[in-house]
């Protein structure tokens, strides 16, 4: 991990968009993000591949559900620099809406993923 990929990688709003709902939630599947962030899933999943090849996050198969988490073995500079970003734009739009999009999909225990 350099400085310039986690950059080009944060530089993106979707991106961002999911990092930042990935600080707040240890774990999340494509579909929660597509739910949390109204954008359609080829969608989000492009973008959570770029992440994925940038190493800042990792994934995992369920089923047929792939979920992702912020990678554990990120350099602590960069785990912190994701967390600040995190933090310091949380009560912001569009990531607010995102979080409380999020807390709606996750509490309506329809099943969505049965994550």
């Amino acid at each position: 991990m350099d400085a310039p990929a986690l950059f080009k990688a944060l530089s993106d709003p979707t991106r961002l968009r999911c990092l930042v709902l990935l600080t707040a939630t240890p774990e999340l599947c494509v579909c929660e993000f597509t739910e949390a962030l109204g954008i359609p899933q080829p969608k989000v999943s492009h973008h959570l591949a770029i992440l994925r090849r940038a190493a800042l996050v990792t994934d995992r198969k369920q089923g047929l559900w792939i979920h992702y988490s912020i990678n554990p073995r990120l350099p602590s500079w960069a785990g912190e620099v994701i967390r600040a970003a995190a933090d310091g734009i949380r009560g912001e739009e569009p990531y607010a809406s995102d979080a409380a999009a999020l807390a709606g999909v996750s509490g309506s225990g329809d099943g969505l993923c049965n994550a």
